[in-house]
């Protein structure tokens, strides 16, 4: 069945909505970070730039690095955005813009963000590189998609609602087993906990307040089992989530810059980015 031209917008030079890119516009590695800027920090060390494309906060280059053809392209903040971001590369390579119609061959990809982190646990220390082997998102988003998930990944993210006395219930999903063995082997392994915000919802008092002020201690003293809170940021949970549903192999991997129990932020945090930056380029 043919989708319809209200569900996936195709603009008059042919490219998809959002990201205003073709299908060969990618590679099948691609490389995510925040900010828009970021992106050319990791094009930078490319041999060959193939393509650069700009549209609202989601910049794209695609070239070469040591013969291997990767793609890397900004999202901007939160689920939503990476909501938009997973569909619409996900329509590059399984639906076909002419006909409409999604391809009869799935095609994975490999989706590696790049991204900067909060530590909640005085063992995970600033200028660490950490891999969310488990992400949780405290975001709506997957309220709207029809998730399946484990009985553990159930019972940690109610107990996680019990804890923080939430009316909806968080979700939780991994990470790629095989991208975490390539590219993330000797990292801090962590459960990264997804923030629908980066105030309040991260436990920051300015002048808003805060509708519960123990949230930073429940993040840090929160258990199941053996399984803790390692970190936090605003996207990983989406990555994961669309990943799941959509086929496509995800890694998130973090550059710890702060640390919220310690209150200590890196003086060298542009350096700790960098460094994970080469390295997943040479890892891929």
């Amino acid at each position: 069945m043919a989708i319809a031209e209200s569900e996936l917008i195709i603009n008059p030079n042919g490219t998809v909505y959002h990201l205003n890119l073709l299908p060969e516009h990618i590679s099948d590695t691609i490389i995510t970070v925040g900010d828009p800027e970021r992106v050319a920090k990791v094009s930078k060390y490319f041999d060959e730039l193939e393509v650069e494309v700009v549209k609202r906060e989601f910049v794209t280059h695609t070239g070469y690095y040591k013969g291997k053809r990767l793609t890397v392209i900004s999202t901007g903040m939160g689920t939503d955005n990476i909501d938009v971001l997973m569909n619409e590369l996900d329509a590059l390579v399984n639906i076909d813009f002419q006909s409409r119609e999604v391809n009869e061959e799935p095609i994975r990809l490999k989706i590696i963000r790049i991204g900067t982190s909060g530590s909640l646990q005085e063992s995970v220390p600033l200028g660490s590189h950490l891999a969310s082997h488990r992400a949780i998102g405290l975001d709506s988003l997957m309220a709207f998609y029809p998730l399946q998930q484990t009985a553990e990944e159930q019972q940690i993210t109610e107990a996680l609602q019990q804890a923080l006395g939430l009316g909806f219930k968080p979700y939780c999903v991994p990470g790629s087993e095989s991208l975490l063995k390539k590219v993330a082997h000797d990292m801090i392994p962590g459960n990264t906990l997804t923030c629908p915000g980066f105030y309040a919802p991260q436990g920051r008092v300015l002048r808003a307040g805060l509708q519960n002020p123990t949230i930073l201690d429940t993040y840090h003293n929160f258990r199941f089992n053996d399984f803790k809170l390692t970190n936090f940021e605003m996207e990983t949970a989406g990555y994961y989530s669309m990943g799941r549903l959509l086929g496509h192999e995800m890694l998130s991997l973090n550059a710890i810059v702060a640390n919220r129990i310690t209150q200590k932020f890196a003086d060298n945090a542009e350096e700790v980015i960098d460094s994970l930056i080469v390295k997943v380029l040479e890892r891929v």
